[in-house]
């Protein structure tokens, strides 16, 4: 349950960044919500990351993303309990998405790059330098960097991620449990899996009974970002 100033300053940021795609300073916190001072920001913004409504983002200045809105204001934007690819389907051989999107669109279409392959199965090297770009439409994005990359293994088939597809990635090294995530494990080993915590340590889930379950010391497991939306190609 948020407090009234709380949610204002929530919703405050949210309709910002409807509005810009940029988060508002804390000045402009500050006088939206008739506050004295900015540490008083400070303890809301603080409050409502730890209940779970906005990430502060590392290293970038105002980078905020709000996860979620009270229930009763945006029920869509409440956690779900699993991935529900959001597909863009496109023909064998062809750029997906580009080759979907009539030529009046194409002005809502970002370029992405593709970094390599991420593994759903067993982990394979890391991630690569971008192979190639690929076009979707901006809409799957929302804020944040974005990269791709292309699946190998059938560890994640039961999230509806396929060996073939490519997987859109948004840049971010912290996730909630539940999150589909890129691992980067000892530096040297990518794959996609849901990410856990039991207790101190990190769980790698998969979503195929075939595949166990692998834990790790937090130190070993970096995140690299989590999943967004994915590429199908057909035959």
């Amino acid at each position: 349950m948020l407090t009234r100033k709380q949610q204002e300053l929530l919703l405050f940021i949210h309709e910002r960044m409807k509005e810009s795609g940029v988060p508002p300073s804390f000045d402009e916190m500050k006088d939206a919500l008739d506050l004295a001072s900015k540490s008083g920001i400070h303890r809301l913004i603080t409050a409502l990351e730890e209940r779970g409504f906005i990430r502060r983002l590392p290293n970038r200045a105002r980078a905020i993303e709000v996860i979620k809105l009270p229930e009763a204001y945006s029920p869509s934007l409440q956690p779900r309990r699993g991935f529900s690819p959001s597909v863009i389907e496109g023909s064998l051989g062809k750029t997906p998405v580009a080759a979907q999107k009539p030529a009046e669109d194409t002005s809502n279409s970002v370029s992405v790059p593709v970094m390599g392959r991420i593994a759903a199965g067993v982990p394979i090297s890391a991630i690569q330098n971008n192979t190639h770009d690929i076009t979707v439409p901006a809409e799957m994005l929302g804020s944040g960097e974005h990269y791709a990359l292309e699946v190998k293994g059938d560890s994640m088939i039961e999230a509806g991620i396929l060996d073939g597809d490519t997987v859109i990635i948004r840049n971010a090294s912290n996730a909630n449990p539940g999150d589909i995530i890129v691992a980067l494990v000892d530096d040297e080993e990518a794959t996609l899996k849901r990410f856990r915590r039991r207790g101190a340590s990190i769980a790698l889930e998969a979503a195929n009974p075939a595949y166990e379950t692998r834990i790790f010391g937090p130190d070993r497991v970096k995140i690299q970002g989590k999943l967004v939306g994915l590429i199908r190609r057909y035959h």
